[in-house]
């Protein structure tokens, strides 16, 4: 086994604007960069963690000083599995690992997965909650946009106020609502005929984690999606029949290998596969692209809210998002670190 250099660094990426969803209003990402060498080869991973969990940057890094003598001990991707937790730390490395076989043997990420060659994705945008009227403004000013969705806080009236307003000035755009645990069971009643009215297509995580129960016998007329209920692959078994679609999000999962691995134990349980992100650079939205390819919907906006992104970076046009193997994945010949 090839010995390994860990290292890793705390970067801050500020919000061009403050960003509001249920509970919390974020101005800025600090983001987890590890670098696993092997001295002709390297491999890099970007976590942000999972604010609800508490998995911040210290707690990373603690997790990752814990086990860094079998990490550079040449650990692989499977073992890894056993020897971290899901979260943001695992994903880092993970992602880390995958970049460096890509490195080691000049193939792209997707190619070492055994995938297909990758195609743009259209991508939904995020509007964060806010006064009705603005989020209609930015609704409307997101002109590339063929998908939207829209943060919800729990406030049912002024909620609904937002889902008309929005839906408004955008009549031609897939519309998605995400409440963020926002709601009690017995508010959704009042709210689904809004949103059907609206021709929302997807109401994400409406109640809050661990009160999935309180949503037995409810019925949905549109697909609702499990987010802070589902971090890993040994989630969806138990998920409630009130969920059909269940958001991938490779900072709750542990990384790309259990994203991979969430996908077909979805398909096997008759679930519909998204891809979400917990903000993050074009680094951290590289790995999900992979994901991506392979899910019903995809919400890779994360650099879009960022006053500045790396480069290479991701690229939005049309409503779709693009990764190149420019931006992870084997180095380019005469490339710098």
């Amino acid at each position: 086994m090839t010995r390994l250099t860990l290292e890793h660094s705390i970067e801050r990426f500020a919000y061009r604007a403050p960003f509001r969803i249920s509970g919390y209003l974020f101005e800025a990402s600090q983001l987890l960069v590890v670098t696993l060498r092997d001295g002709a080869h390297r491999g890099r991973g970007e976590a942000a963690g999972v604010y609800f969990l508490g998995d911040d940057v210290p707690a990373m890094i603690a997790q990752i000083e814990q086990v860094r003598g079998e990490i550079e001990a040449g650990i692989t991707r499977e073992a890894l599995q056993e020897l971290m937790p899901a979260g943001g730390a695992r994903n880092a490395v993970d992602c880390a690992l995958w970049e460096l076989e890509a490195d080691r043997t000049g193939q792209p990420v997707w190619q070492v997965a055994g995938l297909g060659a990758p195609t743009p994705l259209v991508t939904a945008f995020t509007i964060g909650a806010g006064d009705p009227a603005d989020m209609a403004d930015a609704a409307r000013d997101y002109t590339i946009a063929h998908a939207l969705k829209l943060k919800l806080t729990g406030d049912l009236d002024i909620d609904c106020e937002r889902v008309r307003a929005v839906r408004a000035v955008r009549p031609d755009v897939w519309l998605a609502v995400d409440a963020n645990q926002g709601f009690a069971a017995d508010e959704l009643d009042a709210l689904m005929p809004v949103l059907v009215a609206a021709d929302v297509k997807l109401l994400e995580q409406p109640v809050r984690r661990g009160a999935e129960a309180s949503l037995d016998g409810f019925v949905s007329p549109i697909p609702v999606a499990a987010d802070e209920s589902v971090l890993t692959s040994a989630d969806l078994p138990t998920l409630p029949s009130a969920f059909n679609v269940f958001n991938i999000k490779l900072d709750k999962c542990g990384g790309l290998t259990e994203g991979l691995k969430m996908i077909a134990l979805g398909k096997q349980l008759g679930l519909e596969a998204m891809v979400g992100n917990m903000m993050g650079s074009s680094l951290s939205m590289a790995p999900s692209f992979v994901v991506g390819q392979q899910c019903r919907v995809v919400d890779l906006d994360g650099p879009t809210f960022l006053a500045a992104d790396r480069t290479p970076s991701i690229v939005y046009r049309d409503g779709k998002v693009w990764c190149g193997d420019e931006v992870w994945g084997p180095r380019q010949a005469g490339a710098q670190d």
